[in-house]
């Protein structure tokens, strides 16, 4: 059995939870949007699974839920966005459209985020963008969850990228993924469901390879997609995401001193390049035969075709809520 809402239901829904819990409404809203895009879009780990992590990140005093973004020009290029330790989304919106001014205008800027708590998928952060017209890459680090390539404990976040790009007459190309071999959502998901991890995917507390997700989070570690390669580019997230924005460092994360507490206080960087402005010609339909060419050596998908799929499907019929999940939604509402 299950519950059918509309989005914009859901994202009522998913918002009054989180204002019951102490978050301000209008960063609830902006929460709430990316936590109901990513269950309409059918990205169940980031979606309805991850409220009650809000609800206790928010209870557990690591997170300040009345924090206001304090956004600052720092240099032609670069927008420096201060989070005050709160939800990332927020601070995103904020710096936003001084971003986007500052891209028409150079061709390319960035933004730069710190002292902020990214827990959701990281695609609608820069599909937005791309529907603008921008070319745009976002990374977010994270706390300590990865194993780097040669290691066995915890050192590197699953420090996450998202990508987007126009298309003429269609809706962006967008793709988002971990470092890690999959997301740490996964393995939540894994554990709550009691399925085996595929092999590869992460360490025991011994440093041993183990296909239990239980070992992998109580004391173990996640492995880097494509080894030595992953665990570079999750470097170099940590390096973007954190170093450069000013950000903790994953191995910095003090979240273990507020129990329940589920986010990581990290940053994120946000890239935009004005295609019109960077030197190419014509590169919207460069693009298209870009795309043309991927068809012809035979892809039949895209990243984000499948999600844009869901999407459709979920705004003509709604969003199909399991009974379980949104029981779980209730009770977070009733407090």
């Amino acid at each position: 059995m299950s519950i059918v809402l509309t989005v914009a239901e859901l994202t009522d829904l998913v918002a009054e939870v989180l204002v019951r819990h102490g978050l301000a409404r209008d960063s609830a809203r902006c929460v709430a949007g990316v936590v109901a895009a990513a269950e309409r879009d059918g990205s169940r780990s980031h979606g309805l699974f991850r409220l009650p992590g809000y609800v206790a990140t928010l209870k557990s005093g690591w997170i300040d839920g009345n924090a206001r973004p304090v956004v600052t020009e720092v240099a032609p290029g670069v927008v420096a966005v201060d989070a005050a330790n709160g939800f990332a989304q927020p601070a995103l919106a904020a710096g936003s459209p001084l971003l986007i001014a500052k891209a028409r205008s150079q061709g390319i800027a960035a933004m730069a985020i710190r002292n902020s708590h990214h827990f959701a998928a990281l695609w609608p952060d820069v599909e937005p963008f791309a529907e603008a017209g921008f070319v745009a890459l976002a990374c977010v680090n994270a706390r300590s969850r990865v194993a780097p390539w040669g290691a066995t404990r915890k050192f590197l976040g699953t420090n996450p990228m998202a990508f987007a790009c126009p298309r003429d007459g269609a809706p962006p190309l967008v793709w988002d993924q971990a470092s890690s071999v999959i997301a740490q959502g996964e393995v939540l998901l894994a554990a709550r469901d009691g399925h085996d991890l595929p092999d590869g995917v992460g360490l025991d507390a011994a440093g041993q390879a183990t296909n239990d997700p239980r070992a992998v989070l109580d004391g173990g570690a996640m492995l880097p997609f494509g080894g030595h390669k992953g665990s570079g580019i999750a470097f170099m997230v940590e390096i973007l995401a954190a170093a450069v924005t000013g950000g903790r460092f994953g191995f910095e994360d003090g979240s273990a001193a507020f129990p329940g507490a589920q986010t990581s206080n990290a940053g994120e960087c946000v890239i935009l390049i004005d295609p019109a402005r960077a030197g190419g010609t014509d590169v919207g339909s460069r693009i298209a035969g870009l795309f043309e060419g991927f068809a012809a050596a035979g892809v039949s998908r895209l990243p984000g075709d499948a999600r844009y799929a869901r999407r459709s499907r979920s705004i003509a019929e709604g969003v199909s809520i399991p009974a379980e999940t949104y029981e779980t939604v209730q009770r977070l509402l009733a407090g």
